[in-house]
């Protein structure tokens, strides 16, 4: 008679769980399938034309990144992902490599003057999206980091 009063009660905490998770549970779940991820700052990499960003540019990147708002996301069919990554516009995109284990996330942030877009490429899926940031938009980089990017090219 005990073990089925357990067993109900057991039963009943299971099922309570399932119907109302505690919001630390649900937090979880939203960012693993979030479309425009928070970035952490000792997971990633940010690259401008191949170099990466002093720590003082890439903290105020970071945080332009995480504070954008997601406009609306485009549709990429198979076969177009090339035309996502790799657009024909003079627009040079800043790159984010995201190591979390061993998933690996590349990426794209392509600033225009109204707007902000963004692609994502994991394994071998790709989505896009767009962005809404003032401060993205206006971002530039700093002197020292364009001096270094001039003195390598001329």
């Amino acid at each position: 008679m005990s073990w089925t009063v357990v067993l109900w009660v057991v039963v009943g905490i299971i099922i309570k769980m399932v119907m109302s998770p505690p919001s630390v549970i649900v937090g979880w779940i939203v960012d693993k399938i979030a479309l425009h991820p928070k970035l952490v700052l000792n997971e990633i990499t940010v690259t401008y034309d191949e170099k990466h960003l002093e720590e003082e540019e890439k903290t105020r990147f970071t945080n332009y990144f995480n504070e954008a708002r997601l406009l609306k996301q485009y549709d990429v069919f198979p076969g177009n992902e090339k035309l996502f990554l790799h657009p024909e516009t003079n627009v040079t995109p800043f790159m984010i490599n995201i190591k979390r284990g061993r998933k690996v996330v590349n990426i794209f942030v392509f600033c225009y003057a109204d707007h902000v877009d963004v692609v994502k490429q994991f394994k071998k899926k790709v989505v896009s999206y767009r962005l809404r940031s003032d401060d993205l938009q206006k971002l530039t980089i700093s002197t020292k980091t364009k001096s270094k990017l001039l003195s390598q090219i001329i």
